[in-house]
């Protein structure tokens, strides 16, 4: 049966979801049921499923991306353009992966840290996250100029170079601008009887700028990348099959796994993220036992795009033959 709110109690609602003391906060502008409903299915799940399993991604995303910093500043490889975004996608993730202990903590016995770490981690999760998904993005796109506009590339090497450091440092910023709500309005604060660290915007701030901010980093975080790398690699494909190379048929696996994982770990994620931010505009789900669903799914398929961090290293980086020669001879040392 679909409960009722009064106008009194949608007045008095904190702006946040019920599940942020125990997993990477979600930055819905707010949750119009979460006083009424426990979403006990949810919290049983972060609570029993999420501290061991950041933990693992802990580890070996940790040490995937160290070793790609390490090789790339044991042998300067990131002169290129495409090595300089690799190597930042490997800062991002690994900066990612450092705050997955804290959620760990926080998701068995709340958030024990100070606010001021709640502001720092929050912020720092979601900067990554979105700083990750554009390096992708960057990545697909120096590969179609390499690939397909070979001589153009060619050509303009140096101008390129340049580029893709303003492109690096725009990155950064669009990531950091993104993330301001989570830099301001994030604390830690009471909850029933434990502490958790979430995002709380002030009354002050309208339902409209809170829906406007979800979806830009719905369409920046993920739609805008998803429809560029898609479009660049399919150009890469078929220049590949054009072309007569040795090796086509090795760089056409790579791409459609790269294509495959990207939308399998990150198309669940931002379709419940999506779903969210329609009844955070419309307000239409009442149902306690809908909404417990929803964010139960959500956790899973955050989950699931948090493993991307871990295979980054391995997709992008280990399957070039210079980089893991790179690699051998270090560990041989």
């Amino acid at each position: 049966v679909p409960l009722q709110a009064t106008q009194s109690d949608l007045t008095k609602l904190d702006y946040h979801t019920s599940y942020s003391s125990v997993s990477p906060p979600y930055s819905n502008p707010f949750n119009h049921t979460d006083i009424i409903c426990g979403k006990s299915r949810a919290q049983q799940f972060a609570q029993t499923f999420l501290p061991a399993f950041f933990w693992i991604i802990f580890c070996i995303g940790t040490v995937g991306n160290a070793l790609v910093i390490l090789v790339f500043w044991k042998y300067r490889y990131w002169k290129t353009v495409i090595e300089s975004y690799l190597l930042h996608l490997a800062i991002a993730d690994l900066l990612l992966l450092f705050t997955f202990p804290f959620w760990a903590k926080a998701a068995t016995s709340g958030w024990i840290f100070k606010n001021v770490m709640c502001k720092i981690v929050n912020s720092m999760y979601k900067i990554n996250f979105y700083s990750c998904m554009l390096f992708l993005m960057c990545i697909s796109v120096d590969r179609y100029f390499t690939i397909v506009q070979a001589m153009k590339a060619k050509n303009s090497k140096q101008k390129r170079l340049l580029r893709s450091k303003l492109v690096i440092f725009g990155i950064w910023l669009i990531a950091i601008g993104l993330c301001i709500p989570e830099i301001v309005y994030s604390e830690s604060k009471q909850a029933n009887d434990i502490i958790t660290c979430k995002m709380t915007y002030p009354p002050s701030v309208t339902r409209t700028i809170k829906v406007t901010a979800l979806s830009l980093k719905i369409t920046v975080g993920f739609l805008l990348p998803l429809f560029v790398i898609v479009t660049c690699y399919a150009f890469i494909i078929h220049a590949l099959l054009q072309a007569k190379r040795f090796q086509k048929h090795k760089s056409l696996k790579i791409i459609i796994l790269i294509i495959t994982v990207f939308v399998l770990f990150q198309l669940p994620y931002n379709s419940i993220l999506l779903v969210k931010t329609i009844d955070t505009y419309t307000m239409v789900i009442y149902d306690c036992n809908t909404l417990d669903n929803i964010d139960l799914a959500f956790q899973i398929t955050q989950s699931i795009a948090f493993l991307h961090s871990c295979l980054n290293p391995f997709l992008y980086v280990f399957a070039g033959e210079r980089f893991r020669k790179a690699l051998v001879e270090i560990l041989d040392n």
